[in-house]
């Protein structure tokens, strides 16, 4: 096992037309560079905020994604985040990857973080998993509820996700109950993003490591 320490590093800003040439990352950021991809197109600084304690604040808008350059197949993921002002929508991307898009959103699996729905699991632009989906045949967006009670804490309170990758599953337990699992996940390796739809959220502890 390879720890590659905390989510960190300079942020490369593009839009959905395309991407700039890749910054340096800063000395002591271990997964290097990341890309904004927003609609309409957004400065970094006015989106993704590093504070000196520590906590990322994240505005939420405009929509769109932040995501790792680099790729990750076999891991563990842990995010911490918190909703300061009233909860709304969010979530963390696995195996972000080229391809179709719906919207903003790319070809991923999305865990959900929005307020009342934490540990969903959503297939995005066509991605898939083995497991039957929770919604009706045809639903938007597709969903598979999360399986045990909702143990999401009260917003302003931090909450804590923690992912397993390995062999096509996903595992996914929130503030330490298993909510979801999934096996055969199509796509089985790609990036690691974070979405911004439209409820400012800040962010802490976040760290992966390679399996």
């Amino acid at each position: 096992m390879v720890k590659l320490g905390w989510l960190g590093g300079a942020l490369l800003c593009a839009s959905l037309g395309g991407c700039a040439s890749a910054p340096q990352a800063p000395a002591g950021s271990a997964l290097g560079a990341l890309d904004i991809v927003t609609t309409p197109y957004a400065e970094l600084d006015g989106v993704w905020q590093a504070r000196p304690d520590g906590v990322i604040a994240v505005a939420g808008k405009p929509s769109g994604f932040i995501a790792t350059r680099d790729t990750y197949t076999d891991y563990r993921l842990h995010v911490e985040w918190r909703w300061p002002g009233k909860p709304g929508n969010g979530g963390v991307l696995l195996h972000v990857a080229s391809g179709p898009k719906d919207g903003v959103w790319p070809l991923s699996i999305q865990v959900q973080t929005k307020h009342g729905s934490a540990g969903d699991l959503l297939p995005m632009a066509g991605a898939t998993f083995n497991e039957p989906l929770t919604t009706a045949p045809g639903a938007y967006p597709p969903i598979k509820a999360r399986t045990a009670a909702d143990s999401e804490r009260a917003p302003g309170e931090w909450n804590s996700m923690d992912v397993l990758v390995r062999g096509g599953c996903i595992d996914v337990t929130i503030n330490g109950v298993k909510q979801n699992g999934v096996t055969i996940a199509q796509p089985a390796t790609g990036r690691i993003g974070f979405q911004l739809e439209g409820t400012p959220y800040e962010l802490r502890n976040l760290r992966v490591e390679r399996l």
